[in-house]
């Protein structure tokens, strides 16, 4: 049964994804705010990320016949509604208190891709219940860190399998926090009754006796790190299929395809991590080029607009995630809030793909402006 949804209902004056996030700042204290919109060091990566697709530019075409047109996508043998999936963003309850339920719930009623992340504040079960019934749903998928607790990763996997998650996402770009000053200033840390719900009774791997002059990082923490070896390991252990999150080199994106990678998403962690890195909507044509059509390349990081969805699927994307909006409508409006903010990209998509003269987005590419189209 699904949980009843709290009467939340939208501030007044929220009209676009900017409003939300202008109201979520209200609602949410400093240092939740810094933990969830903050980005790494002078956050320059984090501001790129939104710029570099509001540089892209859209070139119409009139009089074309557009009736029948829709938004479908065909993605890992499905046919999605729209090509719009809730990016993995852990601890939701920080933003309202169904938090990770009202997100399924919202995202299934709007037929938008759900990915859990591992540091969910919910139990994945619960999550998945509040999301599988809705017969208009996207895919939900499960998203991974590899744990040195290889005998609870294997017992996790297994609990995402037999809730009926249809397949795992494995975060690559993130063998260490970023330097995420905002959160230190702001002195976030998780209340009490907050926590990684699904990592309960992981056990963390013994502390090693750093010798004089060694690092605390490289010789400490990173001796645990995952490395390609692991992704066969991964695979072994389930019959889902596998993704991984955070590839934007193109020897990467070959490599994880040799690994049995069943799909890419390009994403910089949302500017979490590596700070003066190239905004995804730079990487995504690199990527793209050297998969080669041989597998769906997705794409996260600043999409604010339903343009930059349309920016993305022409620029050869299979799907697209959005994270931070959807945080900032659960903490404006619980469930009420994020289908808001997932009805908002879907309805400015539509009218792009109109305005371009797209009937689907088959012909996304030819909404792009190019040099060829002019000077």
């Amino acid at each position: 049964m699904k949980p009843t949804l709290l009467a939340d209902t939208l501030p007044d004056g929220v009209f676009t994804l900017t409003d939300h996030e202008r109201h979520a700042r209200l609602r949410l204290s400093e240092a939740v705010w810094a933990y969830f919109n903050g980005g790494a060091a002078d956050q320059i990566t984090l501001r790129a990320n939104t710029q570099a697709w509001q540089d892209i530019t859209l070139l119409p075409r009139v009089l074309r016949p557009l009736a029948g047109g829709h938004t479908r996508v065909e993605l890992l043998g499905r046919t999605l509604a729209h090509p719009l999936l809730v990016a993995p963003m852990a601890y939701q309850t920080l933003a309202h208190p169904l938090g990770e339920q009202a997100t399924a719930i919202a995202a299934a009623a709007l037929g938008a891709g759900l990915v859990l992340s591992t540091q969910a504040s919910t139990r994945l079960e619960h999550v998945a219940r509040a999301y599988l019934p809705d017969a208009g749903r996207g895919p939900l998928w499960f998203q991974l860190y590899l744990q040195p607790d290889r005998g609870f990763l294997r017992e996790l996997v297994q609990r995402t399998e037999a809730a009926g998650f249809e397949a795992l996402v494995l975060t690559v770009d993130a063998p260490v926090h970023g330097a995420r000053d905002a959160e230190r200033r702001a002195g976030f840390e998780l209340p009490p009754h907050v926590s990684a719900v699904n990592l309960h009774g992981m056990r963390l791997p013994p502390t090693t006796a750093l010798q004089p002059g060694q690092s605390a990082l490289f010789d400490g923490l990173l001796t645990h790190a995952p490395t390609w070896d692991d992704i066969a390991w991964l695979r072994s252990i389930t019959q889902l299929p596998v993704l991984l999150k955070g590839v934007v080199h193109p020897d990467d994106a070959r490599q994880a395809l040799t690994c049995g990678a069943a799909g890419l998403i390009v994403s910089n962690h949302g500017g979490r991590t590596l700070d003066t890195m190239p905004a995804t909507a730079t990487l995504l044509p690199r990527v793209l080029q050297a998969v080669a059509g041989d597998a769906p390349v997705l794409v996260d990081g600043g999409i604010r607009r339903g343009t930059d969805v349309l920016k993305a699927m022409a620029l050869g994307a299979s799907a697209v995630l959005v994270g931070r909006p959807v945080l900032h409508g659960l903490a404006n409006a619980g469930a009420t809030g994020v289908a808001h903010v997932l009805r908002l990209l879907r309805d400015e998509l539509e009218i792009a793909m109109a305005l371009t003269g797209c009937r689907t987005l088959a012909d996304a590419p030819g909404a792009l402006w190019t040099q060829a189209d002019g000077p």
